[in-house]
């Protein structure tokens, strides 16, 4: 199976510098769920035609299992394909995607393929309430395909069938190969309609089945942003609907959004405008609360993560609490029963069970071990200006609020600092270390007082 994908459109309604294929549904580009559908069939080869924003189109999507096809003028699917034609084989089925209609499903696309394999053609149609602007699917007297009419170029009776066009073909190279030579441009847009090969195939006696998907927006594209949007919000539904199906207890269906892979286990509950990038794991009775951000996250069993917290790139224990408006940054690991409170940001750590950071502290490339207690104001000073070094404090040890901790540094077992302490070197284990000023009182010291103009 080779698979051709349409992706030279330039998108002028899209208004916006990214070319078409590139703007973003879930997270990922439109061409980019395209191509995934197509590997997922198993797809021998994957050959993408390209025209506006080619190059970065290409940057963007370049894989080894690519060949890419410049079409450098845009005279119409069936030139498009035939810029093709050089990566097909000579001989074998070839399935024709579009780079700008992003969800349908494998499934529909095994259908088709299968459908195509009983006679050498097969073509995707669907049954729209309101086929305007749509190629009709027009058959003879015995309920067969016998051709394709555009809808500018139908006639009021063509018009009123339901039956459209999804452009999305399984055919053979070999016959693909002689029907592309022989389209031509004389209709209202003077383009090089792919559907025309329809009434070849027919005219060769090769009969063209037809497949539908289950739902109509598995075929619906993408010209604009309204469209854009529309699409995002289906699949965000379906994707939403998945999570139910699985178990997942979502306070409002309507308001999550999945840009990327979220696996979870059971009793999860995510509460409402949650945003899930990249890849994330929620484990057994995982709790994340309302507006949390997660990207490359893991959450183990038990664990709730607090309303408005952004974890990224952070490994959370089990039964771990986080939040509310807390930040895991890149590198952070956390073992079980770590408590990370309000306004506290964490970067580049380990923690170890059982140990708390309950607010307003900073805690970066710190390993930090167990039953240890950061007060609140505590910052690791890790940063010098021109390199960063870490701090290391050992289990059991006491941080009094607003403690500096000048890295390199370590604190030793069972140790407790003093409030406001800026600590610059190693604080021995068991033992009280301070670093503060005496406390004096002046007497007879007045405030100033506003001079009278």
């Amino acid at each position: 199976m080779h698979v051709v994908v349409l992706a030279a459109g330039q998108g002028k309604r899209m208004r916006s510098a990214l070319p078409k294929v590139l703007q973003p549904l879930a997270g990922r580009p439109l061409l980019g769920h395209v191509l995934d559908t197509a590997r997922a069939l198993g797809a021998e080869k994957l050959c993408v035609v390209y025209g506006h924003g080619g190059e970065q189109v290409r940057a963007a999507l370049d894989a080894p299992d690519l060949a890419w096809a410049l079409q450098a003028e845009q005279l119409g699917t069936g030139h498009a394909v035939a810029q093709a034609l050089p990566h097909l084989p000579e001989s074998g089925p070839v399935l024709i995607l579009y780079g700008d209609v992003p969800l349908t499903r494998r499934e529909t696309l095994a259908g088709l393929i299968e459908a195509a394999g009983t006679s050498g053609f097969a073509l995707l149609t669907v049954d729209m309430a309101d086929p305007t602007g749509y190629g009709r699917i027009v058959r003879d007297a015995s309920h067969r395909v016998a051709r394709i009419v555009e809808h500018k170029d139908a006639s009021e009776a063509e018009r009123t069938i339901r039956e459209v066009n999804t452009g999305i073909i399984c055919c053979q190279a070999q016959h693909l190969r002689g029907w592309l030579g022989k389209i031509r441009n004389d209709n209202a847009q003077g383009e090089y309609y792919l559907p025309d090969v329809i009434a070849m195939a027919v005219a060769d006696g090769i009969e063209v089945k037809t497949s539908q998907p289950v739902a109509v927006w598995e075929t619906l594209g993408v010209n604009d942003k309204a469209q854009l949007a529309e699409l995002e919000r289906l699949h965000q539904k379906n994707l939403a609907q998945a999570l139910l199906v699985a178990g997942v207890t979502l306070i409002d269906p309507a308001r999550i959004d999945i840009r990327g892979t979220l696996e979870t286990g059971r009793d999860v509950e995510i509460d409402v405008n949650c945003v899930f990038e990249g890849a994330v794991v929620l484990g057994d009775g995982a709790k994340i609360g309302a507006n949390c951000v997660l990207k490359n996250v893991t959450v183990a069993a038990g664990a709730v993560i607090h309303p408005f917290s952004h974890l990224e790139g952070a490994e959370v224990g089990a039964k771990s609490l986080i939040g509310p408006f807390a930040r895991l940054r890149p590198g952070t690991k956390l073992s079980e029963d770590v408590h990370i409170g309000n306004f506290t940001e964490v970067k580049n750590s380990t923690i170890a069970a059982h140990s708390k950071a309950n607010h307003l502290a900073y805690i970066g490339d710190a390993d930090i071990g167990s039953k240890v207690n950061v007060g609140a104001g505590t910052i690791t000073c890790n940063y010098d200006g021109a390199n960063k070094f870490r701090t290391v404090i050992e289990d059991e040890v006491f941080i009094g609020s607003d403690t500096q901790l000048v890295a390199p540094v370590r604190v030793g077992k069972g140790a407790t600092l003093g409030a406001g302490t800026t600590l610059t070197k190693d604080a021995p284990a068991g033992q009280l270390t301070l670093s503060r000023a005496r406390q004096l009182t002046v007497p007879g010291w007045q405030r100033p007082v506003k001079k009278a103009k």
